[in-house]
């Protein structure tokens, strides 16, 4: 079945390659994205300009202008929304808490505006991990309660998904929302832990590891993720949320030991105390998603820390 479907966030990590893999299976995608300035704003013109090679159309539109991201999407006779533009970042909530409020709450709030009088668009909006806050219990299920938010990203992830019940309580709107656990690969955001040790390590930098690297996260590849986005788009849903994670839990001690491995360089490591709005461990139960969408993570940490060293290297200087 033909769809046509616009992504927030295009020009971000995920959104670029999940609009690449909806382009190749011959969908009519385009998308939109503000190049804010959190990370280096070059890394989103490089994905965009290959988004533009590939024919996906990418518009400088803030989610906040409703009148032209409506516009569009009626132009182009939507079928589905993706949404994945978000201020992200756990410990950069503690320096700039509005700018979360902004984006992730004022911003969805205006796209769900601009999308509840287009019948028949279904949408997609990320989630995170980040939401089962200080829950002891793993795997992380979504059964479980998400009333205790380590941090403000946390609680504004929240907010979303209650937002996105509301919307759909209110205008029936289709809404399933993912739960992304700690996605990485290449093209990936500066900011996350592999990619930053990548670039320390090469370098001969320092690197502070928290908590003597004894945190845990699922850490899930981008492919993997895209797979369980790209399922979602033919699954018939009214209201769901899904767990997208790798269904492993690894110590980030293992995370510095594969990015040492496959550049060839030994880590300078400064052990440093917890962090502020951080959690001990993530860990995703996915049977839901897997009965859902058939969601079937197949890259071990080993294999995707070494294709991303793989695109580091091949890319280093433009990053």
């Amino acid at each position: 079945m033909s769809h046509s479907i616009f992504i927030t966030g295009i020009a971000g990590f995920i959104g670029f390659h999940t609009a690449l893999a909806l382009k190749k299976l011959g969908m009519n995608v385009y998308g939109c994205d503000n190049f804010n300035d959190y990370y280096d704003v070059s890394l989103k013109r490089l994905r965009e300009q290959k988004l533009l090679d590939a024919n996906i159309p990418v518009f400088a539109y803030d989610i906040s202008d409703t009148k032209s991201i409506k516009a569009l999407l009626e132009d182009n006779k939507t079928s589905h929304v993706i949404h994945l533009a978000a201020q992200a970042g756990v410990r950069y909530s503690l320096e700039n808490p509005m700018s979360y409020i902004d984006t992730n709450v004022k911003g969805f709030t205006n796209l769900l505006e601009t999308i509840k009088d287009i019948p028949g668009i279904k949408l997609i909006y990320a989630s995170s991990s980040s939401v089962y806050g200080l829950n002891k219990k793993v795997p992380f299920s979504e059964k479980d309660r998400t009333d205790s938010p380590a941090s403000l990203y946390a609680a504004t992830k929240k907010m979303k998904e209650l937002l996105a019940h509301t919307y759909h309580n209110l205008y029936q709107i289709p809404m399933l929302g993912l739960r992304f656990f700690t996605v990485y690969g290449p093209f990936g955001r500066p900011d996350m832990a592999y990619f930053h040790f990548a670039k320390a390590i090469d370098a001969q930098k320092t690197i502070d590891v928290y908590q003597n690297g004894l945190l845990m996260r699922d850490f899930t590849y981008i492919d993997d993720i895209v797979n369980g986005i790209v399922a979602s788009i033919d699954t018939p849903f009214s209201y769901e949320i899904c767990n997208l994670g790798n269904k492993k839990k690894e110590s980030v001690n293992t995370l510095v030991s594969l990015v040492e491995k496959h550049l060839g360089k030994k880590a300078k490591i400064n052990f440093a105390p917890f962090q502020k709005g951080d959690v001990i461990q993530t860990f995703a139960d996915i049977e839901k998603a897997q009965n859902l969408l058939g969601f079937n993570p197949k890259t071990s940490l080993d294999k995707g820390i070494s294709k991303f060293i793989s695109w580091y290297q091949e890319y280093k200087n433009q990053v």
